[in-house]
């Protein structure tokens, strides 16, 4: 500051006999002032990041301890569910419709009314065939006190024996007689009570072919009945572990329109691979599950086997790096980065193959934003009822 001053003055007493020596001292002043400037800003900004140094807080973060657990090696898919069980009901004698008992959507037992024909000619059918019942019946009663009249006359020599055969066989014929006219009032009967159509299983009208008025004949359609007693899981799995895949293999299906998760096997495996997806088709059961629709969506997780003992660590505690996939273990208030190697995603947490022990300390909340040798502030998590997957596993 002193040159500065002193410089100034010099400049200022210059006098106009000596003005080759201005543009000299004018120059040393510029420079002197860019020096200065300069110093003040370096030394300003050393100050500053000295400061922001000072001032930098710890990073704030959760930890938790590796865990080990025995992981399920899973392969999902989404697939359809197929009804086993969707009769279409056909009218079984020919007549006109006289009433429709039930609408789509909604639910019939087995053995419940759902249309009804007319049966007006089965009646007169009916009432013909009694006629002839009672007609025959009475020529046996007649045939039979004849046989009893012609075999007394023939115990009095009174009547040849040919005479008794004949009336004796008569009285046979007529029971034969009978027999077939009671036979066909009882198939008249039969066929008459198939004017009433009853629902052959417990389930839910789908389709409504018919109206009243219409006239159909053996084997037109009449309604359609949808039951979910019986499903198939039809889940496709792509080729490549079609080798993995076999029969009996343990299956857990959901599916939006229920909450429940059934567990079941897998029944079969379709021989050919799909042309249009290469996928294998693998099919398992579903029986008498509330909720479940046939056409309805449904996920598949098939269980290949288990992995016991497993190092397993919260999602968030992996994070990605130029040197990859990282872990930052925290030791006496410090993140030390650890490389590893990542296997199997389940539930929120991920498998640690290599680069990590179980039971180490590792950064779960704030890890994203952790460098190595970072220092750290470890803030301790609230008290929580929800269970961890451990807790969950050993109770299941």
């Amino acid at each position: 500051m002193f040159i500065f001053k002193r410089y100034t003055a010099e400049l200022a007493s210059t006098s106009i006999v000596h003005m080759p020596q201005r543009p000299y001292l004018i120059h040393r002043f510029l420079c002197l002032t860019l020096a200065l400037c300069l110093g003040l800003t370096l030394t300003s900004c050393g100050k500053e990041e000295e400061n922001i140094q000072k001032a930098s807080p710890a990073t704030i973060i959760s930890t938790t301890a590796a865990q080990t657990l025995t992981l399920e090696l899973r392969e999902e898919a989404i697939g359809t569910l197929e009804g086993l069980v969707d009769p279409t009901i056909a009218a079984e004698v020919a007549a006109r419709v006289v009433r429709v008992l039930v609408h789509p959507g909604q639910q019939v037992k087995k053995g419940d009314p759902t249309v009804q024909l007319d049966a007006t000619d089965f009646s007169l059918q009916r009432r013909e065939a009694q006629a002839e019942v009672a007609r025959i019946q009475a020529l046996l009663e007649n045939q039979q006190r004849m046989v009893e009249r012609n075999q007394a006359l023939v115990e009095k020599k009174f009547l040849s024996q040919n005479a008794l055969e004949d009336t004796t066989t008569q009285l046979a014929a007529l029971k034969q007689q009978l027999a077939g006219a009671r036979s066909r009032l009882a198939s008249i009967e039969h066929t008459g009570s198939k004017a009433q159509v009853l629902s052959p299983l417990d389930g839910t009208v789908e389709t409504q072919i018919v109206s009243p008025g219409d006239f159909v004949n053996v084997g037109d359609p009449l309604i359609r009945i949808i039951s979910n007693q019986r499903l198939r899981a039809h889940l496709p799995y792509p080729e490549s572990i079609a080798a993995k895949l076999q029969p009996g293999l343990k299956v857990r299906l959901s599916t939006p329109t229920a909450p429940n998760e059934v567990i079941t096997t897998i029944r079969e495996l379709k021989p050919m691979i799909g042309e249009t997806n290469r996928s294998v088709d693998v099919i398992a059961d579903v029986v008498n599950q509330p909720g479940w629709q046939s056409g309805a969506s449904v996920n598949g997780t098939v269980i290949l086997g288990e992995r016991p003992g497993a190092v397993v660590v919260p999602e968030q505690s992996v994070v990605l790096r130029p040197a990859g996939e990282v872990v930052y273990v925290i030791k006496d208030g410090v993140a030390i980065q650890h490389k590893v190697k990542t296997g199997v995603r389940q539930s929120g947490m991920v498998e640690i193959v290599d680069g990590l022990q179980a039971g180490e300390l590792v950064a779960v909340d704030g890890a994203a934003f952790l460098t190595d040798q970072a220092k750290v502030t470890v803030q301790q998590a609230p008290t929580s009822t929800q269970q961890t997957p451990a807790d969950q596993q050993n109770q299941d």
